[in-house]
């Protein structure tokens, strides 16, 4: 069953019982994306959250010249959406494109809410999950108003490694909000050192 995983990742946080995670089974939908389809759109509603079982997905605005700007990225064992569009019922300014082939389990707004009263552990561990987003978008705020290309780049290595090998230069770029070629350079400038 698809949900396995999901399971696998809640249980490293919290202990659930056969009950709960037949409940878990029961509230959360499979969904399979191939590479470069739209999970969101922008102007669309976020009706889900997502978990990811396989794939990688990325989570960008288009700026009024037709910029992209890439705010997040996600792989196994992340969960991806937009949190603001999801909890008000109103229209993302976000889309959230698959750059592999994906597989997601996704739960809705009202079944979060039957989970969150039938299993009261998982409202904390969700809440913890959202409160450690809200400290690293601080974070990377901060790293994007105080620190030059290169120790965002820098930074970006040591804490996601794995994502260097998945994910193209251009978005790498996006996100570090930085053009490509720039990132061409500072990446040879660096293997020189």
């Amino acid at each position: 069953m698809e949900s396995t995983q999901l399971i696998d990742h809640f249980s490293k946080y919290i202990q659930l019982n056969t009950e709960e995670v037949e409940l878990i089974h029961s509230l959360f939908s499979y969904k399979s994306l191939k590479k470069k389809e739209f999970l969101l759109r922008s102007g669309d509603i976020c009706r889900t959250e997502s978990f990811i079982i396989s794939g990688c997905l990325r989570t960008f605005s288009i700026d009024e010249n037709g910029f992209e700007h890439t705010l997040t990225f996600a792989i196994e064992d992340w969960w991806t959406g937009d949190l603001l569009s999801f909890f008000t019922e109103t229209s993302t300014s976000y889309n959230i494109v698959a750059l592999e082939d994906s597989e997601i389990l996704q739960i809705t707004k009202t079944d979060l809410d039957k989970l969150y009263l039938k299993v009261p552990k998982l409202e904390r561990y969700f809440r913890q999950l959202i409160q450690n987003a809200y400290v690293a978008q601080q974070q990377r705020i901060d790293q994007n108003l105080s620190q030059t290309a290169e120790q965002r780049y820098l930074s970006f290595v040591e804490k996601y490694p794995v994502l260097l090998q998945r994910i193209p230069q251009k978005h790498i770029a996006s996100y570090l909000g930085i053009t490509p070629v720039f990132l061409s350079m500072l990446r040879k400038k660096l293997s020189q050192r």
